[in-house]
């Protein structure tokens, strides 16, 4: 068992980008704000226990219900189209009704270990070693609970235009991914 510093970074800049844990600030800023406290070690630690394990039985899971990779790619990434949109157009399309578990629902799942991640993790899983997607699932946990634990620090360094300017950059850049994720998988 190697670990490829190579494949590790490519890994862990690729679920940076679908995360987006710094694009979600402003959303998680609002979560803590509507309950009151977000619990940064249990939304990591779940957030990573649900990646790991989609890495291992996430391709068996779906084959017992009947749906191929592709399928739940192209669903992941019309998930992450729609994010990137409302980050992008400042739109809703997911609303959320309860507060009282936001640490867990809906900010490690489906925030953090969303659809998209699930979805990239799966596409990653062909493309490099499970180890080094472990260590970039790893990498990206870490710098989720840094920000999640530092989200007033960060919400006063940014401010209000430093956090809308980089919602609309990320979303960009989720778009981005959303549409390669899609043309990939239909073969467009």
């Amino acid at each position: 068992m190697f670990f490829n510093i190579k494949e590790i970074a490519s890994v862990s800049m690729i679920l940076f980008a679908i995360i987006d844990i710094l694009g979600s600030i402003p959303i998680i800023i609002d979560l803590r704000q509507k309950a009151g406290k977000i619990e940064s070690g249990k939304a990591s630690i779940v957030a990573m226990v649900l990646m790991i394990a989609f890495l291992f039985i996430g391709e068996s899971m779906l084959k017992l219900i009947g749906i191929d990779v592709a399928s739940f790619a192209i669903a992941g990434s019309l998930v992450i189209f729609f994010i990137a949109m409302e980050m992008v157009l400042g739109m809703t399309f997911f609303k959320e009704d309860s507060f009282e578990t936001a640490s867990i629902v809906p900010l490690a799942f489906p925030l953090i270990a969303g659809a998209g991640t699930m979805t990239t993790i799966l596409s990653l899983k062909s493309e490099y070693a499970t180890q080094n997607i472990i260590v970039g699932i790893l990498v990206n946990i870490a710098i989720i609970y840094v920000v999640l634990k530092n989200t007033y620090r960060l919400e006063k360094l940014l401010g209000r235009t430093g956090l809308a300017v980089l919602r609309k950059a990320f979303g960009v850049i989720l778009l981005a991914i959303a549409i390669k994720l899609f043309r990939s998988n239909t073969g467009l």
